[in-house]
């Protein structure tokens, strides 16, 4: 039995879902923070569950060819990279090995996944930052905790991101604003929220604990001279204890409300709620498999489930005789019927708002029998009536899109029992250096 406390020789076999490295150690599980594939190391046993142990490596013996130095100082105290110690290629092996793992240990397939489509860029890449706000500290959360670190740069973000957070966070030294202290309730800045367009802009919002900002005028003059290319300020009021980042009022106190932003050649209008994917470039990787998978006619109707602003819909639209778009944030829903409008495609889209699961089987009622079903759900995946009135409209493809291996394979799962199988299956990586992964899924074998 192992002992907490105790050091071990370990040989890393592979990887876990959140990129710790996987030994076997007296029979038992071992997820190492930092080891790579092929090493060979002694581990520091930190936690024994029932069925696995935790552990740190205190000694590295045989080092992997993809071991590298991490490029950011801030690496292992922020939890927001897992794979900053590896190379790009063995972190693209390490997700697309995931995804495969996942699909035939829940999913029970043996589908592969012979390709996952990596980053042209793995820096500066997100278009979204939320920064919390505590204490005289702006960054990151440190892993598993709420404990911010003060990350004066990620390498994840814009620089433009960079320089308005040191703008606020001068400001806020500058004329005393207090931070949110959420054990308390007490204090004012809750978070900085920035988003970023292709062309260099930036929008800013501040999310308060109150109704109004102190000293505005000086705070528009701090991001202005830190972003020229500054778009706007907004104001997000969120007086409730609780761990959702926006709130639900806006107020804008500068500028405009939103950025323009184009995706598979279509033009979308972001608000600060607005879903839109981080990653641009390789969103339209992924939105341009989905596409492929769909293998469109010209003559179909296509229902996509959990649309969100329609970046995916209006893409399917372009190839579709009629697209319905799904999504329960009534925001969303105008978003996706303004942005429809935008491009043209109004006349091929129908946007309805409401839960996927009621909203499906109003369409199954209506009779609306779609040759493809198109299905992006949140983490948390598809609740099983979906899976069920889904197989009732029988179509002839249904296209997952999915940002959790286990999730999706517990649905896949799920589809089969009502005889759709798994027949293609990508992943796109959206967040280099990070654990998480996109896959694209194809299920094929409805009867009409």
């Amino acid at each position: 039995m192992l002992k907490e406390g105790n050091v071990y020789p370990a040989a890393i076999e592979g990887y876990a879902s959140g990129g710790e490295g996987v030994a076997r150690i007296e029979g038992m599980a071992v997820f190492v923070k930092g080891a790579l594939r092929g090493e060979r190391v002694e581990v520091l046993i930190e936690h024994v569950g029932h069925s696995a142990a935790w552990a740190g490596v205190v000694k590295l013996l045989e080092p992997s060819p993809a071991r590298i130095a991490p490029d950011c100082p801030y690496y292992g105290v922020c939890g927001g990279c897992q794979f900053r110690h590896m190379s790009y290629g063995e972190e693209l092996e390490a997700k697309r090995q995931r995804v495969e793992d996942a699909l035939r240990r829940i999913g029970g397939t043996d589908i592969a996944v012979p390709v996952i489509h990596g980053a042209e860029h793995i820096l500066r890449y997100r278009n979204k930052v939320q920064f919390p706000v505590a204490g005289g500290a702006i960054g990151y959360y440190r892993g598993r905790t709420h404990q911010v670190v003060d990350v004066a740069d990620c390498l994840l973000q814009p620089e433009a991101d960079t320089a308005c957070r040191a703008a606020v966070k001068e400001w806020m030294t500058r004329f005393h604003i207090p931070a949110y202290d959420e054990r308390t309730g007490r204090g004012l800045v809750r978070h900085l929220f920035l988003r970023t367009n292709s062309r260099g802009e930036a929008l800013c919002c501040l999310v308060v604990n109150g109704n109004k900002l102190p000293h505005e005028e000086e705070l528009v003059d701090a991001l202005l001279a830190a972003a020229p290319a500054l778009a706007g300020l907004v104001l997000s009021v969120n007086t409730r204890k609780t761990n959702v980042i926006l709130g639900g009022e806006f107020r804008t106190l500068w500028g405009r409300d939103w950025l323009e932003e184009e995706l598979c050649g279509h033009s979308f209008r972001l608000s600060a709620p607005s879903f839109f994917q981080v990653n641009r470039a390789q969103a339209e990787v992924l939105y341009r498999r989905a596409l492929d998978f769909a293998a469109l006619s010209g003559t179909e109707t296509v229902v996509e489930l959990y649309c969100g602003i329609g970046t995916i819909s209006l893409t399917l639209a372009e190839r579709a005789r009629q697209v319905i778009g799904v999504e329960v944030v009534p925001k969303a829903v105008e978003d996706a019927r303004e942005n429809a409008r935008r491009n043209g495609l109004e006349g091929k889209t129908r946007f309805s708002c409401g839960d996927a699961a009621a909203l499906a089987a109003r369409l199954e009622r209506e009779g609306v029998r779609p040759g493809v079903v198109v299905v992006d759900p949140p983490r948390k995946g598809l609740a099983p009536e979906v899976v069920d009135t889904i197989a009732r409209m029988a179509p002839d493809r249904v296209v997952y899109v999915s940002c959790d291996p286990a999730t999706l394979a517990r649905d896949v799962k799920r589809f089969t029992a009502l005889g759709y199988a798994p027949e293609r299956a990508e992943a796109v990586d959206l967040f280099p250096r990070t654990a998480h992964i996109e896959t694209v899924l194809l299920l094929g074998g409805g009867k009409r």
